[in-house]
């Protein structure tokens, strides 16, 4: 079956083409619009939705061109509804319904956490029970999936979501927009001798970033370096999201982890997992191409609750709120 999958839950326009039975990626493109938002440190919503509204046509072809298919060939569409910015979720409602009405084929409605949350198994197959580690611009969750379909989330994050106080920090420090990989590359870079930050003490498996972001505007105030800030800050958030997940692990006894989002690009984070592998923990992380929102996660995802459930109506609606509980079978 030949899926195509639509992302615009954000600020990325994205168009991939799944094959089903295959269990293969045949393109997978995104356009980005991080230098519209730049100036503002942050996703502007209505801005995001009218460059989804100028793109996703252009992206949409070239989706089909480097899969090497035609509108004709199209089985079912999977567009992402919730959750998300509500202004940027309708464009890609709306374009991916409009497909499916005009060539008569299946339509779908994802779950953007959903995909994400099993993106690091694209062209292959989920191995359960695992603990994912969902980490992102807008979400930062740890969840027991016990098969497809069964999913409990056991902590959050209680204010800001670890991508956004990436952007944050990056903004206070006036290193640009996005934050997370400008500060990746300084901490790489450098050499010094880190600042202690505090890891905010919440209850369960939680997470809280709003304590560690004042931290940082103090150590601002007092004239400490901003390489010597953004590595410390580095330093301390992922050190915090894999203390919790630790504890997590242990308290479950699961021994599989899978780990996706923006932010599980981050070379320290995945080199804190790496250590986990050795210690006999099975680390599932997506190709880099899908650590960001991308179409390939919506079309793998979609397919398979399509085989689940059948396809939707097209009267299904974006929502910019949706439990990931709320799509469990």
């Amino acid at each position: 079956m030949i899926v195509v999958g639509i992302d615009t839950s954000c600020d990325d326009t994205s168009v991939a083409v799944y094959d089903g039975h295959r269990n293969l990626v045949l393109s997978n493109i995104v356009s980005s619009q991080y230098e519209f938002h730049r100036p503002f440190g942050g996703v502007v919503p209505e801005v995001a939705a009218r460059k989804h509204a100028e793109n996703i046509d252009v992206v949409f072809e070239e989706a089909l061109r480097v899969a090497g298919i035609g509108v004709d060939d199209i089985q079912l569409v999977a567009v992402t509804r919730a959750p998300g910015l509500l202004p940027a979720l309708l464009v890609g409602l709306t374009f991916g319904k409009g497909v499916a009405f005009c060539r008569r084929v299946l339509f779908k409605g994802v779950h953007h956490i959903e995909a994400h949350l099993l993106s690091p198994f694209i062209g292959s197959e989920p191995e359960y029970p695992f603990l994912g580690l969902v980490v992102s611009g807008g979400h930062t969750l740890i969840v027991l999936a016990e098969e497809f379909g069964k999913y409990r989330v056991i902590g959050k994050t209680l204010d800001d979501a670890v991508g956004e106080a990436y952007d944050k920090v990056a903004k206070m420090l006036n290193l640009g927009y996005p934050g997370g990989p400008v500060i990746d590359r300084i901490y790489r870079e450098f050499k010094g001798e880190y600042l202690e930050l505090p890891k905010p003490r919440v209850k369960g498996f939680n997470y809280s970033f709003s304590g560690i972001k004042t931290a940082v505007r103090r150590l601002i105030e007092k004239g400490y370096p901003a390489e010597q800030v953004a590595a410390s800050f580095q330093k301390t958030a992922v050190e915090y999201l894999v203390g919790k997940l630790k504890r997590a692990l242990k308290e479950t006894g699961v021994r599989r982890i899978a780990v996706s989002g923006g932010v599980s690009a981050n070379s320290l984070l995945r080199e804190k997992l790496k250590e986990l592998q050795k210690q006999g923990y099975s680390v599932f992380m997506p190709k880099m191409e899908f650590t960001s929102d991308n179409g390939a996660m919506v079309a793998y995802v979609g397919y398979r609750r399509f085989l689940l459930e059948g396809g939707d109506s097209l009267e299904v609606g974006a929502l910019p709120r949706m439990p990931l509980e709320g799509v469990s079978s």
